[in-house]
C-alpha cells in the first residue's frame, strides 16, 4: 500500500566515489552506516517520508557510483530532481576541486530552482582534514548552494542536511513551483511532484517521521 504523504520530492547525491554517498543514505533513510560499504554500481533507491509544515513530504533519494563509466545513466538520473546533495570528502582535496564538475552537469540537467546543497562529509577525521571550513563556505556562497559538513559515521548533521534540502524544495515549491516538463501526465494529482514511475523504488515508510 501506498503511503499518505501529500508531497513526493526527488532528490540526488553526486560526488565522487569513496566520498559517503551511500552511507548518507542510509544513514538518513534507515539510521544505518556501515564500514564494509562497497562503491555503487548503478543507481540505488531509498525513500523516507518527514514532516515539514505540517505536510507530508516523501523523499525518494537517489545514490549513484561516482565513477566515470556509469555516466551514461546521467539523462534519467538527473530528470524530475528537485534537490540535490553534492558530496565531497574533507579529506581529500581532489573530491573539492571535482565539485565543480558536478554542479555544471548538475545544472545542464535540471531546472534551474533545484535546490543544492554541499556536503562536506567525513568530518569526524578531524586529523586529517584537507579542505577548510572557510574555503567550502566561500565556495558555496560563490554558488549559492546551501552548505553543511556531516558524518555519516557519527551521524553528524545527516539529518540536518536532508532535512533542510527538503524543506526548502517544500518552499520552493509552495511559492513558485518547479519545472517537471511539458507532459501533463508528469503531474499527478494533489501536489505530489512527479519523479518517475513508483515501480522504480522500493518503498522504505518511516512510520516515526514525524516525532522529534
Amino acid at each position: 500500500m501506498d503511503e499518505d504523504y501529500d508531497y513526493l520530492f526527488k532528490v540526488v547525491l553526486m560526488g565522487d566515489s569513496g566520498v559517503g554517498k551511500s552511507n548518507l543514505s542510509s544513514r538518513f533513510t534507515r539510521n544505518e552506516f556501515s564500514l564494509e560499504s562497497k562503491s555503487t554500481i548503478g543507481v540505488e533507491f531509498a525513500t523516507r517520508t518527514i514532516c515539514v509544515d505540517d505536510k507530508m513530504v516523501k523523499a525518494q533519494i537517489w545514490d549513484t557510483a561516482g565513477q566515470e563509466r556509469y555516466r551514461a545513466i546521467t539523462s534519467a538520473y538527473y530528470r524530475g530532481a528537485v534537490g540535490a546533495l553534492v558530496v565531497y570528502d574533507v579529506t581529500r582535496n581532489i573530491t573539492f576541486e571535482n565539485v565543480d564538475r558536478w554542479l555544471k552537469e548538475l545544472r545542464d540537467h535540471t531546472d534551474q530552482n533545484i535546490v543544492v546543497m554541499l556536503v562536506g562529509n567525513k568530518a569526524d577525521l578531524h586529523h586529517l582534514r584537507a579542505v577548510s571550513v572557510e574555503n567550502a563556505k566561500a565556495f558555496a556562497e560563490r554558488e549559492r548552494t546551501f552548505f553543511m559538513e556531516t558524518s555519516a559515521l557519527e551521524a553528524l548533521n545527516v539529518e540536518n542536511a536532508f532535512t533542510e534540502v527538503l524543506a526548502e524544495i517544500y518552499h520552493v515549491v509552495s511559492k513558485i513551483g518547479l519545472d517537471v516538463g511539458d507532459d501533463p501526465a508528469a503531474l499527478p494529482t494533489g501536489k505530489t511532484i512527479n519523479i518517475g514511475d513508483k515501480d522504480d523504488v522500493s518503498a522504505v515508510k518511516s512510520n516515526s517521521c514525524c516525532s522529534a
